[in-house]
């Protein structure tokens, strides 16, 4: 029983300094606009993909984000010893989606589904179908 005590205290012990560790870091936001991001399924791809970037690539730097569907903006905190803006814009456009001036990898695009593309390739919100809300299920 007081070797699982024990054990139980000492994790705690260590993310609680991992915790604490992160949080000294000093964080910042960028936000990041793209061209291809206006609906709640492009969304759900690009958070599936950042959650997984975010795990192998970014030590977890990554601190959280936020989608603005209808301006097609995310803004993102993360610690800039771990990643950088640069380093975000390529993993979205490794995603398939643009980031500022950056387009989106080719074949990354070309994967996405038609919704998700570029307005001028007939993506986006369609003409009395918005889709930047969550459809109900």
């Amino acid at each position: 029983m007081q070797k699982k005590f024990l054990l139980v205290v000492i994790i705690a012990c260590v993310a609680f300094s991992v915790k604490a560790q992160v949080m000294a870091a000093k964080q910042e936001w960028v936000t990041i606009k793209s061209a291809n991001l206006k609906c709640w399924e492009c969304k759900e791809r690009l958070e599936r993909y950042l959650i997984l970037e975010n795990n192998a690539t970014f030590q977890k730097g990554l601190i959280q984000w936020r989608f603005n569907l209808l301006a097609g903006e995310i803004r993102f905190q993360y610690i800039p010893d771990r990643v950088t803006p640069d380093d975000i814009r390529v993993t979205l456009n490794n995603a398939g989606f643009d980031a500022d001036d950056e387009k989106a990898e080719e074949t990354a695009y070309k994967k996405l589904p038609p919704i998700c593309k570029r307005a001028e390739d007939g993506g986006g919100p369609q003409k009395g179908k918005p889709c930047h809300i969550q459809p109900n299920n």
